[in-house]
C-alpha cells in the first residue's frame, strides 16, 4: 500500500505549495510512489486521516487554527513544516512587535472586529514538528530529497553550515562590501547562496544554523558601522517570533 500524504496550509501565500506544482514531471513521478489524499491547492478530493506524511505550510495566526493543527498532528505519523512561515513564523511575525489592535485596524479598517487574531507563531510553538523544509519559498529539489529520505526510511538531514560557505564556493563578493546587510553568516545553507549570487543580500529565510556564530556576526556589523535598530528590522523579517513571540 502506498504511503498516504496530505498537504495543508494556514496563514501564508501558498508559494511553497506552488513550488511543488512547479516540479511538473517530477511531481508525476512522485505521485506514482505515494497516495496524495488531501491537497486543496491541487485537488478537490479530501480524505480524513490517518496520514503517513503530512506537509503543513503557513503560520498560526488565529485561535481556532490551534485546534485544527493539533488534529492534523494527531492524524499524522510525520508532520513536516513546509517553508519559512511554518518553520520560523516567517513574515507574518513582523506584526508581533506592533500594537495588535492597530494592525487589525490597518488591515481591515472598520471591519477589524470581524477578524480576531493572535500573535503569529510557527507550527512548533503549537505541536511537535518532525522535520522542516526551510526557505521562502522552499527549494523544490530539497523537497524531493526530504520525501525520498522519508520513503526510504532514512534520516532527513539539512546543511548545518552558513550561507557564507556557499557564497565562497561560488566566488561571490561579500555583499557587505557592496554596502548591504547580510544574514548569511548565521543562516542555514542549502539554497546555493541564491540571493547573494544575484547581487542581493541573504534575508535569513532558511533560519539559523544550529550553533550560529553570533559574536562573529556582531563583529562584522561593528566593522561596517551598522545601526542596531536597522539591524533588528532585518532580523525581524523572518525571525520575529524568536525575538518577541515566545
Amino acid at each position: 500500500m502506498k504511503p498516504k500524504v496530505a498537504i495543508f496550509e494556514f496563514g501564508c501565500c501558498e508559494g511553497c505549495q506552488l513550488q511543488l506544482v512547479n516540479l511538473e514531471e517530477k511531481l508525476l513521478d512522485l505521485v506514482e510512489m505515494v497516495d496524495v489524499v488531501s491537497w486543496r491547492e491541487a485537488s478537490s478530493e479530501h480524505h480524513e486521516g490517518p496520514y503517513d506524511v503530512t506537509f503543513v505550510e503557513g503560520t498560526i495566526t488565529r485561535e481556532e487554527e490551534i485546534e485544527r493543527l493539533k488534529k492534523i498532528r494527531e492524524d499524522s505519523k510525520f508532520l513536516i513544516a513546509l517553508g519559512a512561515c511554518a518553520h520560523l513564523g516567517g513574515v507574518n511575525c513582523i506584526k508581533n512587535a506592533m500594537d495588535q489592535e492597530e494592525v487589525r485596524r490597518y488591515v481591515y479598517g472598520d471591519k477589524a472586529s470581524w477578524f480576531p487574531s493572535i500573535l503569529a507563531r510557527p507550527l512548533s510553538a503549537v505541536v511537535k514538528v518532525d522535520y522542516a523544509i526551510p526557505g521562502c519559498p522552499i527549494d523544490k529539489e530539497e523537497f524531493l530529497q526530504v520525501v525520498t529520505a522519508l520513503l526510504l526510511g532514512k534520516e532527513v538531514r539539512l546543511p548545518d553550515y552558513p550561507v557564507c560557505v556557499e557564497c565562497k564556493k561560488a566566488n561571490n563578493i561579500c555583499v557587505f562590501e557592496k554596502g548591504l546587510f547580510c544574514l548569511g553568516p548565521i543562516t542555514r545553507a542549502g539554497c546555493g547562496a541564491r540571493c547573494p549570487s544575484f547581487g542581493a543580500r541573504c534575508i535569513g529565510c532558511r533560519g539559523l544554523v544550529d550553533e550560529p556564530n553570533v559574536e562573529a556576526h556582531k563583529e562584522v556589523m561593528t566593522t561596517y558601522g551598522l545601526d542596531l535598530e536597522d539591524v533588528m528590522k532585518k532580523y525581524r523579517l523572518f525571525w520575529g517570533y524568536v525575538e518577541v513571540g515566545k
